[in-house]
């Protein structure tokens, strides 16, 4: 099997030595086994439970991990870029990864950059211990559902699942709630999961958010609801219920109060939704340069690529496959504490333009193909319907972004009309 040319060159990127490891590592996994299975997972809305395996044994679980905890240490920018080289071959195979990756993210390098006590970092280093050991010695999967139907999931209300602390079973939270949309439903071995801390006449409120760890086979855990959507159809998405649900203090991923800090200081934790459609945008390229060439695998070697109106359509692809690159790695090489308000719009420009790009990618890739590339036993027509998933993400839709953008541009901290 020739093996594909990386999305990010790396000499033309500057790739360290291990980002280049990771993206290479990625591009193999993402060959060998991500993109045989990857028609099946989507057919019957399945999990990729395989390729979870298939992670584990390279070394990928714990890309975000200390190395000190036995993980890869990378930073958000490496992640993106090894998540993208996945994405190319499975979608959803990715996106739910992102769900596990951020939960070490968030908990391992970002929480490093945030301010807290002495007593807060020992604490935490403690508890992370537990969960880091979990991922890099037995495979442990987190999941990061987010969406509750409601504002919350944008910032703009406190969440609706409650944490109710509790001092039986040595401490901890009764937990009460709902996430919708919630990937790795019924495979994730521990929930991320995000509440509201309420204590006796307070009212929920985002600043006292919790961050904890729910096992799936905890009581009172239950899932609900089909999952048979367009797109991403691998992510297995239902519904998950927390009904009275006694989740112990160790379980918790970050000190109290530091994921409203984070929320705030460290915006670029809410883009690792974009690698997955990188790397369908690069996967539509692909696609159609072996399609006009003749060159893809089981297909009669018909050549196309003599027609002026597919040389147009190509070109129009790779400037818009490069300038979705040159934003990808210039604002995920900014991700930092207290970004600054060009880089904070460059954040939002980017997450709009990648999953605008991958969707208009892909359907100028089904146009310039022509219709056999509709057939579902090509891969076009899948990265077709994943991408179109990406601009309704929270917590940065299309909309949102644009609604930002607007606002950002037009006023100043704390300007108004009045």
């Amino acid at each position: 099997m020739k093996t594909d040319a990386p999305i990010f060159d790396p000499i033309a990127f500057k790739l360290t030595d291990k980002q280049r490891y990771l993206t290479d590592l990625a591009r193999k996994v993402g060959q060998e086994s991500l993109a045989p299975r990857a028609a099946q997972y989507d057919l019957n809305a399945s999990f990729p439970a395989e390729n979870y395996v298939d992670m584990f044994k390279a070394g990928l679980m714990g890309i975000c991990i200390p190395e000190k905890h036995g993980g890869h240490g990378a930073d958000i920018l490496t992640y993106a870029m090894t998540a993208a080289e996945l994405g190319r071959y499975c979608g959803a195979t990715a996106l739910t990864w992102n769900m596990h990756v951020s939960s070490t993210l968030w908990t391992g390098d970002l929480t490093d950059d945030l301010e807290m006590s002495a007593e807060q970092r020992t604490t935490h280093e403690q508890k992370r211990a537990i969960h880091f050991k979990r991922i890099v010695e037995d495979g442990a999967i987190y999941s990061q559902p987010f969406s509750e139907g409601g504002a919350a999931a944008a910032g703009k209300v406190a969440w609706g699942t409650q944490a109710i602390p509790t001092n039986e079973n040595g401490g901890g939270w009764i937990v009460n709630g709902k996430k919708i949309f919630a990937s790795l439903s019924g495979h994730a071995n521990y929930y991320g999961i995000l509440c509201s801390e309420v204590r006796e006449g307070e009212k929920p409120s985002r600043r006292n958010s919790v961050y904890v760890a729910v096992p799936a086979d905890a009581d009172g855990v239950s899932i609900t609801g089909e999952w048979d959507p367009m797109g991403m159809r691998g992510t297995v998405s239902r519904t998950l219920h927390f009904k009275d649900v006694f989740v112990p203090e160790e379980a918790m991923l970050m000190p109290r109060g530091i994921y409203h800090a984070a929320a705030s200081k460290w915006p670029h934790m809410f883009l690792t939704l974009c690698p997955a459609y990188m790397g369908l945008m690069q996967a539509a390229y692909d696609f159609t340069i072996k399609y006009l060439r003749g060159e893809y695998p089981g297909l009669y070697p018909v050549k196309r690529r003599m027609y002026p109106t597919k040389q147009i359509a190509v070109a129009q692809m790779k400037i818009m496959l490069e300038q979705s690159k040159a934003l990808f790695y210039q604002t995920l090489s900014e991700a930092r504490p207290n970004p600054s308000k060009d880089q904070i719009m460059r954040s939002w420009v980017m997450q709009y333009t990648i999953m605008e790009n991958a969707s208009e990618m892909s359907q100028l890739a089904i146009r310039t193909c022509g219709g056999q590339s509709m057939l579902k036993s090509l891969p076009l027509e899948r990265i077709f319907r994943d991408s179109r998933c990406g601009a309704l993400m929270l917590p940065l839709t299309a909309e949102i972004c644009l609604d930002n953008l607007g606002k950002f541009a037009l006023y100043e901290r704390g300007e108004t009309d009045d």
